[in-house]
């Protein structure tokens, strides 16, 4: 495994970082820092988490 960027709806999210034999998510959007250093076995599980997130917290990914 490698590091790798997290890209949802087409923006740079976040980095995920291998740690042992999962991934460690880095935010670099404000609105997913609340799944910072969080650890996922799947990048598609980062999606997944970034989709449900936004879901109940009523944010969207906007450019600047």
């Amino acid at each position: 495994m490698q590091k790798q960027a997290v890209v949802f709806n087409g923006q740079e999210v976040g980095i995920a970082v291998p740690v042992e034999n999962r991934l460690k998510f880095i935010a670099v959007r404000f609105n997913v820092i609340d799944l910072d250093n969080r650890l996922f076995d799947t990048v598609t599980e980062i999606r997944r988490a970034i989709t449900e997130h936004l879901a109940s917290s009523g944010r969207a990914i906007t450019s600047h």
